[in-house]
């Protein structure tokens, strides 16, 4: 599948018990910075379990653009030579960042300290969405940014001939743009610091530890303060890449959702800035057992034993959004399935994701049966009970991955079959769903097959 190409309609219909062991993908976050702080190290990093997905893929295409050698030796086995802090080369073309809004703020981020100039552009989707929330902040360093209307992509970065370190309160919880920062300051002389007022995903400020950079971390009462020593030379590493509990995500609330289920899902990464929503999941009544706890390349994981499970809906903390941003489309999902009235506050950054998933959810919760009440910041959802969804709509998808996966999960456990009009964006981040899912035994098929 591909998020740039022809769209692929899909349909999933309901479908018997989920049994086996599903092997989802290594962590997006995760491989996007090990090629990020790769390129950034002086020498050879190796990274196993590397995400191969299409918004990865177009991460390692842009540090070869800044002169990192960048090799594929196997899959999931990746090579990074790096040319070290402040070494990156003017790329010879306009960067292509296809659908990854976090690939092309972290490496504006990166370059934004270094005295070039890089354009960047990428698909459909991602040029519709706000590059100001990391543009403003690069400012202070002394870059300069140019794009469309509303500090939109296309548009040029050019790099501070001579930075200097900045002290930045993060105004919204995203981990975008707090390592976009962190990245920046990396070639900025003296100390920048990042205030977080609500903690969010961690995985930069690990990785910058464990490539050689000087990183405190202190909560206070303005909030979290991350400090980051300037122009260290950090250390080419060998990064295990823990899979991704958001692609997990999908797997794990479809054997929830669909009667007599029973599955593994084994090496999930446990990191406490990423486990909201399987908090939110026992906290509904889901049946999972965390097994086997242990650290793999600096992060907890643990295999995820799931069962079918009669679900309660609850009020999911407001603080917790941040743990769990990209999952509340198939916790939407989940909530449908359960019985009462879920609702979730704190989701307004879902609005400036991909697409508008709140109202992209909305919508094709509506078009199933499913009542769900919407406001800018609050997502509430009426469930049915297992099985209770009647489904059979098509459901748009806005070129975005997670609200494809979620409709395909929901048409599996629906009374009628649930279609999206286009799946072929689950590439960007999953590109082994279909494969996964039907090992289990979903039914989801291509419409155009």
């Amino acid at each position: 599948m591909s998020g740039h190409g022809t769209a692929i309609p899909m349909t999933a219909r309901k479908s018997g018990p989920l049994k086996g062991r599903a092997e989802v993908p290594g962590d997006k976050s995760i491989s996007h910075r090990s090629l990020i702080l790769g390129a950034m190290a002086v020498g050879e990093t190796k990274v196993t379990g590397l995400l191969e997905g299409q918004d990865v893929l177009d991460t390692a295409k842009a540090m070869r653009a800044f002169g990192a050698e960048v090799t594929r030796h196997g899959e999931g086995i990746w090579s990074v030579h790096g040319v070290g802090v402040g070494g990156f080369a003017e790329p010879a073309n306009v960067i292509d960042c296809g659908n990854s809004g976090t690939g092309v703020r972290l490496i504006m981020g990166a370059m934004a300290t270094t005295a070039m100039t890089a354009t960047f552009t990428g698909d459909a989707s991602l040029n519709k969405r706000p590059m100001g929330r990391v543009t403003d902040p690069l400012a202070l360093f002394g870059a300069r940014a140019y794009g469309r209307q509303g500090g939109r992509l296309p548009m040029t970065v050019v790099g501070a001939a001579d930075p200097v370190p900045v002290r930045y309160p993060v105004p919204v919880p995203s981990a975008q743009v707090k390592s976009a920062v962190l990245l920046a300051g990396l070639n900025a002389p003296g100390e920048t610091v990042v205030i977080e007022k609500e903690p969010t995903r961690d995985h930069s400020e690990r990785m910058l530890r464990g490539f050689g950079a000087k990183l405190t971390v202190e909560d206070a009462p303005e909030g979290r303060i991350i400090t980051l020593t300037g122009q260290p030379e950090l250390r080419p590493q060998t990064v295990a890449v823990p899979r991704d509990p958001s692609s997990a995500a999908f797997p794990v609330c479809a054997a929830l959702i669909v009667e007599g289920s029973d599955i593994l899902v084994p090496g999930v990464s446990q990191n406490p800035t990423r486990n909201g929503l399987y908090t939110t999941l026992v906290e509904m009544g889901a049946d999972i057992a965390f097994q086997n706890p242990r650290e793999e390349g600096g992060e907890p994981v643990a295999d995820l034993r799931v069962r079918f499970s009669a679900l309660k809906g609850i009020e999911v903390p407001e603080e917790r959004a941040a743990s769990m941003i990209d999952e509340y489309p198939i916790l939407s999902v989940v909530a449908a399935c359960a019985e009462g009235v879920t609702v979730m506050r704190g989701v307004k950054e879902l609005r400036v994701k991909e697409s508008d998933r709140i109202d992209a959810m909305a919508r094709g919760l509506e078009a199933c049966g499913v009542r769900v009440e919407e406001e800018e910041d609050v997502l509430i959802v009426h469930g049915m009970g297992p099985g209770g969804v009647p489904g059979g709509a098509t459901a748009k998808t806005h070129i975005d991955h997670r609200i494809a996966m979620s409709f395909l999960i929901l048409g599996l456990a629906s009374k009628k079959p649930v279609s999206v009009d286009d799946g072929s964006p689950i590439a960007t981040s999953f590109p082994v769903f279909e494969g996964l899912m039907a090992g289990l035994g979903a039914q989801i098929t291509r419409d155009n097959a």
